[in-house]
């Protein structure tokens, strides 16, 4: 059975109900940076954010980067502005997403019962969710010793799937799409808990 993290159970102590009892509590890993979705969104998101300081500097008109702005060259205001989103969305997919991640993970806790799966957020504001165990639909697990179980379809790190949602700003951001127990311990082994769980909730009498 995977090991308890004494924080994170205690701070599903007030959540659980009448005969609940925690097997599994745990917090994401804060050493793993990089995941298999990165394949697809570093090439992405250097060529957006590059282009993006392209246009910038051309709107602004800068015919090579590093000379000074040509005032015959340069673009209506409208145009310059219109940029500057752009960029800033570039500059958070390089590099800020990595930051908000880490920031996130200090705050995010997990744990499995008898009954339910349970997430706790407290970022922002607090924010919790559970799924009762004979509930989930499906597990997707990503990685054994560090890894990443999806409580149901895995959302596509760019665009939609199924349902037509997209995937949130970050994997360990708590917000409406797929529930995520993201970058846990001995994820291959809080994948069979569950299961062998939800097995037994399932043939339990009502």
């Amino acid at each position: 059975m995977p090991n308890i993290d004494p924080t994170a159970a205690l701070k599903f102590q007030p959540e659980l109900l009448s005969g609940e009892s925690i097997y599994w509590a745990g917090v994401p890993n804060p050493g793993k940076i990089f995941h298999s979705d990165d394949l697809v969104l570093i090439p992405f998101t250097l060529l957006w954010g590059g282009f993006a300081i392209f246009w910038e500097a051309s709107v602004l008109g800068y015919t090579t980067f590093g000379s000074k702005p040509s005032s015959t060259h340069s673009a209506p205001s409208f145009f310059v502005l219109w940029g500057i989103p752009f960029v800033l969305v570039g500059q958070y997919m390089i590099w800020g997403r990595f930051i908000m991640d880490a920031w996130l993970k200090r705050r995010t806790f997990y744990a499995v019962t008898n009954r339910r799966v349970l997430l706790l957020q407290e970022a922002w504001k607090s924010k919790r969710r559970f799924l009762f165990l004979e509930a989930l639909p499906e597990i997707s697990r990503e990685g054994t010793a560090i890894g990443t179980l999806w409580l149901g379809p895995k959302l596509p790190a760019l665009g939609t799937r199924n349902s037509g949602r997209l995937r949130g700003i970050s994997r360990f951001y708590l917000g409406d799409s797929t529930p995520v127990l993201a970058d846990i311990p001995d994820a291959d082994q809080v994948e069979r808990l569950i299961l062998d769980l939800r097995e037994k909730s399932r043939l339990a009498p009502a």
